[in-house]
C-alpha cells in the first residue's frame, strides 16, 4: 500500500510538473515572439536596438503591454501566485528535487527536466520584483510606445546656416552653424550639447523641419528621402517654452490634442481613452484636474507642465521626437525622471533627439550619441560613452573628478582650466608672441577652439562621413512613404472646426466673464441710466440729448471690442505658430472657429448693457425697437471687431496695433455724424468708412423712424445702406485678417 501510495503520489507530481512546463514554456514563447514584433531599430552595426535590456524590451514589446488594459499588473500578479502553488504543491511530490529563487528569474530543476540558463534570464518578466515595482508604481511600461510606428533613420551631413542682418545702409551675413554631420537611428537618444549661443536650437529646428529657407545648406535626409510634409505627422516637437492654453486643465489639453492629431480611423471614444493612458503613463494622474496655469493663474508645476508638452506630442506615437532643453528649470529628480521617459520611448524604435545645457553626470549616461557643439561649429559626434575617450587621445582630459558633462562644456567654450593642454597646443602658444597667452599660462578660448575643430576634421569627420553612405536597413516601400508630399489631417475641416470652438470658448470664458469685465460694463449702464433718466423724446431738446446717448452707446460698443481684439492672434501667435507647424488644423478652421467662439460670449455683456441702459433712460418702449437695437449694437460690435482682429493680425505686435487702434478709431468717431454735421467732401469719405457713423444712423432711425422724418440732419428711412456697410465691414475686415495671418504662417515655413 504504501508504495502504491508513493507511486499515486510520483504519478501526480509528474502531471503537475507536466503542466508548470507548459505553463512556462508558453509565458516564455511569448516574450519572444513579441519581441520579434518590436519595431526596428538599430545600434551601431543596424543590426538592432541600442539598448535591448531584457526586462525593458520584452515588458515593452509584449503583447498584454499594447493591449490597452489596465489589468495587465493582477494578470502578472495571478500567473506568479499561480505558479507560486503550483511550486508548492510539487514540492510535497518526489518528482521534485530542488526549487529556488534566483536574483533574475525562477531556477528549477525536475526528474527529467531542467530549464536552460538563457530562459532563466528571458524569465525576469514574471518575478516577484518586477510585480512589486509595478505596484508600487500602480501603472506598467507605456503601452502607447508598443505601438508600430514607422522607424525613421535620420542623417545629416555638412549642414550650415546663415541668418542675414539688415542694418541702416547694409546687410551682413551671419554663420549659425558651419558644417554640422551626424546621424540618429531609432531605438537611440542623440544629444546636441554646446554653451548658449552654439547652434543647438537652430541646429534642431532644422533637423525638425521647422526651418526652411535659402539660407540652409548641406543635407538631411529622413529614410535616405528629403523633408516632406508627411513628416509633420510623424514628428513631436516639444519646443524650450511650454506653449500652453493656461485656463485648460491637463485633461482637457490632451484631449484637444488627441482629437486633433490623432488619426481619422479612431473614433473620439478612442481618442479620448489615449490621452488618458498618456495622463497615468506619464504620471499626472494626480494633476489631471488642475489648470495648466501661467503668469497670473495658479496652475500645476513645471516639471508637470514640461510632461504635459512631452504628452501633447507623444500622443500621436511619433517617430521622430524632438525636445528643445526639456530639463530647463527643473530640479534634479524630476530633470532625471523626464530623461529616462525619453530613454524609454526611445527603446521601443522611436528616433529621439533632445538639445541639453548642462545635464547632471547621471543624466549625461542615458544619451546614446552625443553631439558637441561650439560657436556653430562641430567638436565632437559619437558615442556618449566615449566622449571623453576621444578627447583625452587629443590631449584634452579632466585633471581632477568632474561631471563629464561640465568638462565638455569647458572644452566648447575653450576654457582649459583643470584640463590638460595638448603638446600640439602648448609649442603653437610657446612660438606665438607672449601676449596671445592669458594671465594663467592657458591657451585664449580662440586658439582651443580652432584646435578642437581642426582635430575632429583631421581625425573623425572623414571616418562618420563614411559610415553615413551605407545602405539603410529598409526596404524600398518605407523609403517612398517618407517622401509623400500629402498631408495628414487627424480630423476632418468640420471637425477641427468645432473642437477649436468649443476649446475657445473654455479657454476664454474666464476672461470674459470676469468680475472686472461685467463690474466696467454694468457700472458704465448704471451711470449712464442715470444720466439719461427718463428722458423726453416729444421734444427737441430731449430728442437733442437722446441722440448723445446713442452716439455714446455706438462709440463705446465700437471702442471696446476693437481693444479686445487686437490681443487675440498677437497672444495666441506662438501656439498657433506651434500647432501649424505640427499639422493639427487647417488655418481656415482654426480663423473661424476663433472669430466665432468669441461672438456668444462677446453678446452677453452688451445684452446686460442695453437692459439696464434702455430702460432706464426712457427709450421707445417696445419689443421691435429694443430687439433692433440690441440687433444693431451686435453689428456694430462684430464690425469693431473685425477692424481689431485686422490690425493685430497684420502688426502681431501690442504696442504699434495699440497705437495704430487709438487713430483709427479716434478718426472714426469724430466723423461719425455727431460732433461735425458738415463735413469737407475732400475728407468727407472717411465717414463711409465708420462704423460708428453707419451705427449711429442706425440707431436713429430705430427710434425716431415714425416720428420724424429727418434727425439731425439724418433721414430716418429704412437703414438698409447701413446694414449693407456694415455686414460689408464684417467680412472684409476679417478678410483681411485671414490674409495676413496666411502671409504670416507662409513665412514662418509651416
Amino acid at each position: 500500500m504504501e508504495k502504491g501510495s508513493h507511486s499515486s503520489s510520483t504519478t501526480l507530481a509528474r502531471t503537475k510538473s507536466d503542466q508548470l512546463v507548459e505553463t512556462l514554456a508558453a509565458a516564455f514563447k511569448s516574450p519572444r515572439q513579441s519581441d520579434q514584433q518590436t519595431p526596428p531599430g538599430t545600434s551601431e552595426s543596424g543590426g538592432t536596438l541600442s539598448r535591448k535590456s531584457s526586462k525593458r524590451v520584452m515588458m515593452g514589446a509584449s503583447p498584454r503591454r499594447s493591449s490597452g488594459e489596465n489589468n495587465n499588473t493582477y494578470i502578472r500578479k495571478s500567473r506568479s501566485a499561480q505558479m507560486k502553488l503550483d511550486l508548492e504543491e510539487l514540492s510535497s511530490g518526489a518528482a521534485l528535487s530542488r526549487a529556488s529563487s534566483a536574483s533574475l528569474g525562477l531556477s528549477f530543476s525536475f526528474t527529467g527536466f531542467t530549464v536552460p540558463p538563457d530562459e532563466i534570464a528571458d524569465s525576469k518578466p514574471f518575478s516577484d520584483d518586477d510585480i512589486l515595482e509595478d505596484v508600487e508604481a500602480r501603472t506598467c511600461k507605456m503601452k502607447f510606445q508598443t505601438e508600430p510606428t514607422l522607424p525613421i533613420y535620420l542623417k545629416f551631413t555638412d549642414v550650415t546656416y546663415k541668418v542675414i542682418i539688415k542694418g541702416m545702409t547694409s546687410c551682413e551675413e551671419r554663420d549659425i552653424l558651419n558644417g554640422i554631420t551626424g546621424a540618429v537611428n531609432p531605438g537611440e537618444v542623440l544629444a546636441l550639447m554646446g554653451p548658449s549661443g552654439s547652434g543647438k536650437t537652430t541646429l534642431l529646428n532644422l533637423l525638425g523641419g521647422r526651418l526652411i529657407q535659402s539660407t540652409v545648406g548641406g543635407s538631411i535626409t529622413y529614410n535616405d528621402q528629403p523633408y516632406s510634409k508627411f513628416l509633420k505627422s510623424r514628428i513631436g516637437f516639444v519646443t524650450q517654452d511650454d506653449v500652453l492654453f493656461p485656463h485648460l486643465t491637463v485633461k482637457e489639453t490632451l484631449t484637444y490634442a488627441a482629437r486633433l492629431r490623432l488619426p481619422k480611423v479612431l473614433t473620439r471614444q478612442q481618442k479620448e481613452k489615449r490621452a488618458v493612458d498618456v495622463i497615468y503613463e506619464l504620471g499626472l494622474e494626480r494633476c489631471q484636474d488642475t489648470m495648466i496655469g501661467g503668469s497670473f493663474v495658479r496652475g500645476v508645476s513645471g516639471g508637470e507642465r514640461k510632461r504635459v508638452c512631452i504628452g501633447n506630442e507623444i500622443i500621436i506615437n511619433p517617430s521622430l521626437l524632438f525636445l528643445d532643453e526639456p530639463t530647463s528649470g527643473l530640479d534634479s529628480t524630476t530633470a532625471l525622471r523626464t530623461i529616462q521617459t525619453l530613454q524609454d520611448i526611445a527603446e521601443v524604435g522611436k528616433t529621439v533627439i533632445t538639445t541639453i545645457h548642462q545635464p547632471s553626470s547621471r543624466l549625461f549616461h542615458k544619451f546614446d550619441k552625443l553631439i558637441l557643439l561650439g560657436k556653430g561649429s562641430l567638436l565632437y559626434f559619437g558615442k556618449a560613452s566615449e566622449a571623453i575617450v576621444y578627447f583625452s587621445s587629443i590631449g584634452c582630459s579632466p585633471q581632477i573628478a568632474m561631471n563629464p558633462a561640465e568638462f565638455l562644456l569647458d572644452l566648447a567654450n575653450g576654457n582649459l582650466t583643470d584640463i590638460s593642454v595638448p603638446s600640439e597646443l602648448e609649442d603653437k602658444v610657446q612660438m606665438e608672441n607672449s601676449e596671445t597667452e592669458t594671465g594663467n599660462g592657458k591657451p585664449p578660448p580662440a586658439v582651443v577652439h580652432e584646435y578642437l575643430v581642426e582635430a575632429y576634421e583631421s581625425r573623425v569627420a572623414d571616418t562618420e562621413k563614411k559610415k553615413l553612405m551605407a545602405p539603410l536597413p529598409l526596404d524600398e516601400e518605407l523609403k517612398s512613404k517618407v517622401s509623400s508630399s500629402k498631408r495628414q489631417w487627424g480630423a476632418s475641416w468640420w471637425q477641427q472646426y468645432c473642437i477649436l470652438f468649443c476649446r475657445g470658448i473654455k479657454e476664454r470664458k474666464h476672461d470674459y466673464f470676469s468680475w472686472l469685465r461685467i463690474t466696467q460694463v454694468l457700472s458704465t449702464a448704471i451711470i449712464l441710466g442715470l444720466l439719461w433718466w427718463q428722458s423726453d423724446s416729444k421734444t427737441i431738446r430731449g430728442r437733442q440729448d437722446q441722440a448723445g446717448l446713442l452716439f455714446f452707446i455706438a462709440v463705446f460698443w465700437g471702442f471696446f471690442p476693437v481693444f479686445t481684439a487686437i490681443f487675440t492672434f498677437p497672444q495666441e501667435r506662438a501656439m498657433l505658430g506651434k500647432e501649424r507647424a505640427a499639422d493639427m488644423y487647417r488655418l481656415s478652421a482654426y480663423f473661424l472657429a476663433r472669430t466665432t467662439s468669441d461672438l456668444p460670449l462677446d453678446l452677453i455683456l452688451p445684452v446686460l448693457f442695453l437692459l439696464v441702459v434702455y430702460f432706464m433712460a426712457g427709450l421707445r418702449l417696445s419689443a421691435s425697437h429694443f430687439f433692433l437695437s440690441m440687433l444693431t449694437v451686435f453689428l456694430c460690435i462684430v464690425a469693431a471687431q473685425g477692424l481689431g482682429l485686422a490690425i493685430g493680425a497684420t502688426l502681431m505686435d501690442l504696442k504699434r496695433a495699440t497705437t495704430l487702434a487709438s487713430v483709427t478709431v479716434m478718426t472714426f468717431m469724430l466723423a461719425g455724424g455727431y460732433f461735425v454735421k458738415k463735413v469737407p467732401v475732400f475728407i468727407s469719405w472717411i465717414r463711409y468708412m465708420s462704423f460708428n457713423y453707419h451705427t449711429y444712423k442706425l440707431l436713429l432711425k430705430v427710434q425716431y423712424q415714425d416720428i420724424m422724418p429727418t434727425v439731425n440732419g439724418i433721414k430716418t428711412d429704412s437703414g438698409l445702406k447701413e446694414v449693407g456697410a456694415l455686414v460689408a465691414m464684417i467680412v472684409g475686415y476679417r478678410f483681411l485678417a485671414y490674409l495676413s495671418l496666411r502671409k504670416m504662417q507662409l513665412h514662418c515655413g509651416a
